[in-house]
């Protein structure tokens, strides 16, 4: 394995290994990769509507991209090291080292491609909204208190300076420089930002919510895997396992089996609150991210807050009424933020969901303020849920306080 300095990749929010692919082994991944891109390409072009281009997505996209864990029907033999890659060493043992989880499994493995014609920059952002998950400083406060959860990677097959960073950003809200130039373009460098200027076999490592941004999308020729690593993953369909070597397909299917079984502690965690047991919920949170701190305590709990709510959803209202978020919220499989969806939410009965739903709406409610906004950076439209801080009243015990006041009191 290669070396990564982990005190640099915790304080700076990233780290740029160099040659994570050996030399050999590039031309041999890149035509593997292509199979699988001309196979994708193929369906993309059957799938273009009315009007589209004749190549669909492909054409369309400014960052074509393959989600190589979900290609039903377009892996075989010849495609098999695209999902291999990542039990190798320089990648799966590097980021079980650089965010401290024993043998953890990939979560989704994709690879961007460059788009057909010019498309020029994205807009500098955090890769998530926090009316989905949690606010910033939860994440920050999490990250500070027991180090990140997740790692995830750019690893180019060609030279790659697409990406910039802003070292620290993890661990911070944006500076008041940084939120006066995304306001005036967030498509152009902003002060303190670093471009990644990565060779082929090359790979950066870094931790979300980063403030990042992908600057110039340009038809120069891109291959660069993508994806990352986490103790919960969720694979909706493993067929590509069949064509792995044999050692490979055992750990797949050990990390899909071990996944399928963290849901049963979510479902511990709801059962404990509804029996208003505290101790029995800390338990189950335990399983599932073991060893955090109060502060990973409060982000899985503002986080299962939003799936207590798409279980109250799927169980108690007429799916007529949903709002098409609310409808996606019910579908989402997304078990880092402790999401699984409807196989989730059909382990409960109406009452269960009420009563879930009943214990966590306190927390969802300080979650919220009474204007809308949006703060610059961050994904999503204008909501009323706090985009930064975390309410003082959000604790625990305030929390678990709740259960027989039916609010969160300072």
């Amino acid at each position: 394995m290669i070396r990564a300095s982990r005190d640099e990749f915790l304080e700076r929010g990233f780290v740029i290994c160099r040659g994570l692919i050996p030399p050999g082994d590039l031309e041999t991944l890149r035509k593997s990769h292509e199979i699988l891109v001309d196979r994708q390409r193929e369906v993309w072009a059957s799938e273009a509507r009315p009007g589209d281009p004749s190549g669909g997505i492909w054409e369309t996209s400014a960052q074509p991209r393959l989600m190589i864990n979900r290609m039903d029907g377009l892996h075989s033999k010849q495609t098999a090291d695209t999902i291999e890659f990542w039990l190798r060493e320089n990648v799966h043992g590097l980021s079980s080292y650089l965010i401290s989880e024993e043998d953890c499994p990939p979560t989704e493995m994709m690879m961007m491609c460059n788009p057909v014609t010019d498309r020029g920059p994205a807009k500098w952002h955090r890769d998530f909204y926090p009316p989905l998950n949690a606010p910033l400083m939860a994440y920050v406060d999490d990250i500070l208190e027991t180090g990140p959860r997740y790692v995830q990677w750019n690893i180019p097959l060609y030279d790659d300076d697409v990406l910039w960073v802003i070292p620290g950003s993890h661990l911070r809200p944006n500076t008041e420089e940084e939120n006066e130039s995304i306001k005036r373009d967030p498509c152009v460098a902003v002060p303190g930002g670093i471009q990644t200027h990565l060779k082929a076999g090359d790979g950066v490592a870094y931790i979300l919510p980063i403030l990042h941004w992908g600057s110039n999308y340009s038809n120069r020729l891109r291959r660069t895997i993508h994806g990352g690593f986490s103790r919960l993953t969720n694979w909706e369909s493993t067929s590509w396992i069949q064509y792995l070597e044999p050692s490979a397909q055992e750990t797949f299917r050990r990390w899909h089996k071990r996944a399928i079984g963290y849901m049963d502690y979510a479902i511990d965690a709801f059962q404990a609150v509804i029996a208003k047991d505290s101790k029995a919920y800390l338990a189950a949170l335990e399983e599932l991210f073991p060893k955090r701190g109060d502060k990973g305590v409060i982000k899985s709990t503002i986080c299962l807050s939003k799936t207590a709510k798409h279980i109250y959803n799927h169980c108690c209202r007429d799916p007529e009424t949903l709002t098409e978020n609310e409808k996606q919220g019910v579908t989402q499989v997304h078990p880092m933020t402790l999401q699984w969806g409807m196989p989730l939410s059909e382990r409960f009965t109406a009452e269960e969901a009420r009563m879930i739903w009943e214990r966590f709406k306190p927390v969802d409610d300080v979650m919220q303020q009474k204007k809308l906004s949006l703060f610059p950076g961050f994904q999503g439209q204008e909501t009323f849920y706090h985009f930064e801080k975390v309410p003082a009243e959000m604790t625990l015990e305030n929390w678990f306080g709740s259960w027989e006041s039916g609010r969160l009191d300072d």
